[in-house]
């Protein structure tokens, strides 16, 4: 095992176009590029716009991010691309160019998984893991529960239905907020009461924790959100923004806490990470402290700037996977929209 390799990670899963070195668990530079503002005025990704982006940002990136850390790419030990989950088209941009560099390079190449990385990215703030860690990764198109124990990633827990981020996203475009809606919402939250509309919290009555006792559904919360706003505007009743925000985002905090909890007091762990997009989300910040801290549980939770994508994730993973001996995947590796969650290395 290479001793605090220098890891370039690249991550090109959705609308982000993330470069990053790392060395071992230190940051050492990153870029990101968005596409964000273009895919707003049609509400939502439009995935043939974001490929398109990524092949534009690429280079410019890579160059941004070595640059900024001072190293030459020639020094590289090894290449990190996320894989899966993703927009096919996005990930071939990035995996074409990873390819590239590992032939030219002759260094090894690592296809990370993009959910299992949005929690491995912690260690770049709070140091490596210490044993077994169980992980709440929440973003736009995932809600997962994973135990992360050095190579070994097991599942307990998914989404059944829409995603939180997505969810969000869906409930903001009936209030009108502009895509992505999950800041807007938080923004509006702050100023309401969660507890002025009783919302549903799906999967925790007895009989579904038989069954999906660590999973989650907020399909039904956000027909829910939509058919109280559709009776309000029918009654001719002004809608009290912040107290709906309030009490639609503390509704999805409240199961993916609850849910996480239940999950750590059952198996044993006591450190607990949450990571992705929407674990930006103040409310789920604010109760995961105070419910975790109540509960015994030490919480890593990385700062904003490394919960939506970035290269960072993807160069973390990429040092993480050689920390513990896993090995490198092949230059036939292919984009993988539904990689196995368990699968660090594609």
């Amino acid at each position: 095992m290479i001793d605090e390799p220098l890891v370039l990670g690249i991550e090109t899963s959705c609308d982000e176009t993330g470069v990053a070195l790392t060395r071992g668990f230190t940051l050492l530079g990153e870029t990101v590029a968005s596409s964000q503002a273009e895919h707003a005025r049609f509400g939502g990704i439009v995935p043939e716009v974001a490929s398109r982006a990524h092949l534009e940002a690429l280079l410019p990136t890579a160059r941004a991010t070595l640059e900024t850390a001072g190293e030459r790419l020639a020094d590289v030990d090894g290449i990190g691309a996320t894989a899966g989950p993703g927009l096919a088209g996005s990930l071939a941009v990035g995996l074409a160019a990873a390819k590239a560099l590992a032939f030219a390079l002759g260094k090894p190449l690592y296809g990370i998984n993009h959910v299992i990385a949005h929690a491995l990215v912690d260690q770049l703030e709070h140091g490596a893991f210490e044993g077994p860690v169980l992980a709440l990764v929440v973003s736009g198109g995932h809600s997962s529960l994973l135990v992360v124990d050095g190579a070994r990633v097991e599942q307990l827990g998914q989404t059944l239905d829409d995603a939180a981020g997505e969810a969000f996203d869906k409930v903001g475009r009936l209030l009108g907020l502009p895509y992505p809606a999950g800041p807007h919402i938080d923004r509006l939250a702050r100023g309401g009461d969660p507890a002025a509309i009783a919302f549903p919290r799906a999967l925790t009555r007895p009989k579904d924790l038989l069954t999906h006792r660590f999973d989650f559904s907020f399909s039904g919360l956000k027909t829910a959100a939509a058919r109280w706003l559709e009776a309000a505007r029918d009654a001719g009743r002004e809608v009290p923004l912040g107290d709906f925000a309030a009490s639609f985002s503390g509704a999805v905090a409240d199961v993916l806490t609850w849910k996480t909890i239940a999950a750590a007091r059952e198996l044993g762990l006591d450190t607990v990470v949450i990571g992705g997009g929407f674990s930006a989300n103040s409310q789920l910040r604010d109760l995961a402290r105070e419910r975790f801290g109540a509960a015994g549980l030490t919480l890593r939770i990385p700062a904003p700037r490394f919960c939506t994508d970035n290269g960072a994730m993807a160069a973390a993973a990429g040092a993480h996977a050689i920390r513990h001996g896993l090995a490198p995947s092949g230059l036939d590796i292919g984009a993988d929209s539904a990689l196995d969650p368990t699968r660090l290395v594609a």
